[in-house]
């Protein structure tokens, strides 16, 4: 992929870093002379030392052949501004990082793909690890609904059940959904069927339309997580 990535500070390297090392073509934009020579000492990649918001800045980026423009700035403004010009110029993919969530929907409403501040993110996964020690790894979905990991534990009510007997007895609800099943003694996930068997020491990917609840974490046999 040919990726043009504005912004190469806190959010932007890893990305530089993430995007070079899997392959991709990557031209990098930073206005700041220190960030960029530094980007540029590091990454094999192209760093224009110059102004994001300037259709000819991005025109010497290349936009016009790029498969996607991600802007990582720290200023909302400077990246609605980067993300217009680029649908101007027709780039496929336009990604950003919005750092006050008042403006999620402003970003929305100009059809950018957007990814909230991941300082915060980091926040609430470090009170996650604190809080709800059993979820392993989680993502939300919208004001929710989450998609998590869990172990099944011993003393699970699921443990040993069939996702159809999970179902008719009330422990798995319309608005929970097993996604994937993980078992040491197989080499690729299990993707559910209605009969397939819970086992303890399961992980499994969960679904959940009121996100990791502790009546949800229950089912697979953390009721710690209620304390």
């Amino acid at each position: 992929m040919y990726i043009v990535i504005v912004g190469a500070g806190d959010i932007g390297t890893p990305l530089i870093e993430i995007a070079t090392k899997s392959g991709n073509e990557v031209v990098v934009i930073e206005r700041d002379d220190e960030r960029a020579e530094r980007a540029s000492a590091q990454y094999d990649c192209l760093v224009l030392n110059d102004d994001a918001t300037s259709k000819e800045t991005l025109r010497d980026a290349g936009v016009d052949r790029a498969d996607a423009l991600i802007s990582t700035t720290d200023q909302d403004a400077t990246n609605i501004m980067v993300c217009l010009l680029a649908q101007e110029l027709e780039v496929p993919a336009v990604v950003s990082v919005v750092h006050n969530p008042e403006h999620m929907g402003l970003f929305r409403q100009i059809g950018v793909n957007t990814i909230e501040n991941p300082q915060r993110l980091i926040a609430e996964y470090l009170y996650r690890a604190v809080k709800r020690p059993s979820i392993i790894d989680f993502m939300r979905i919208g004001d929710e609904a989450e998609v998590f990991e869990i172990t099944v534990n011993p003393n699970a009510a699921i443990a040993g059940k069939t996702l159809q007997e999970a179902n008719e007895s009330g422990l798995l609800k319309g608005e929970t959904l097993i996604v994937a099943i993980e078992r040491d003694t197989e080499s690729e996930p299990i993707t559910p069927r209605g009969d397939t068997l819970v086992r303890e020491g399961d992980l499994l990917t969960v679904y959940s339309a009121k996100g990791a609840t502790p009546s949800v974490t229950d089912i697979f046999g953390h009721a710690e997580d209620q304390h």
